[in-house]
């Protein structure tokens, strides 16, 4: 299902918020940081924010979610077997999730083998899943840790475990509340997703 990285990387979005990272990967793209093209954006909520910048992007978008199947008894396995038909029209070279709420299972990561990475906001095996961020602070204000950061990995079953890309260490501030800590981890990621879809596209081409 993948397409040929001598044309120019086709790449598929999926988030579920404000969609910054893809914004950010927008303005890398568009200042020629970047050789790729965002072919689709996913979100499995229609009131995501991500969708609007695509739309005025003219970049296609998808409106994806679970609840149909869930409440049809078809279930998760079924989902991502449906959303793995759609995407597979799109040849893409690579599938970002750029705070994408939802956990893939085996059926969907077999339909895109190595081709999906994700952005998480703590460091290796470290705060897997929601709420990294103000997980992470809670440690520090206890005194347990002094630094935490962002990565981005390819994605596996296990969540926020596989191989990592690309991480960025954020250490704490002194004074630091949990806006301006978030502040920071967000501009990491910005930077770091730019880099990880470089780095995952040059070893490809």
């Amino acid at each position: 299902m993948s397409a040929n990285f001598a044309e120019i990387p086709r790449l598929v979005v999926c988030l579920s918020g404000s969609g910054t990272n893809f914004q950010a990967l927008l303005a890398a793209i568009a200042a020629k940081e970047l050789r790729a093209q965002i072919v689709l954006v996913v979100s499995n909520r229609q009131a995501a924010f991500g969708l609007r910048r695509a739309a005025q992007a003219a970049i296609p978008t998808l409106y994806f979610p679970l609840a149909p199947y869930t409440k049809a008894g078809l279930g998760r396995e079924a989902y991502e077997r449906a959303l793995a038909e759609r995407l597979a029209p799109y040849q893409p070279n690579l599938i970002v999730l750029a705070g994408w709420m939802h956990i893939f299972g085996p059926a969907f990561l077999a339909a895109f083998p190595n081709q999906i990475i994700n952005l998480h906001p703590a460091l290796p095996g470290t705060f897997p899943g929601t709420q990294a961020i103000q997980a992470a602070f809670a440690s520090f204000q206890r005194g347990e840790i002094t630094q935490s950061g962002c990565m981005v990995h390819y994605v596996v079953p296990e969540i926020d475990a596989g191989p990592v890309l690309v991480q960025a260490n954020v250490p704490f501030e002194p004074d630091d509340t949990l806006e301006t800590f978030e502040t920071r981890i967000h501009q990491a990621e910005h930077q770091i997703i730019v880099e990880a879809v470089s780095r995952f596209l040059a070893a490809k081409g």
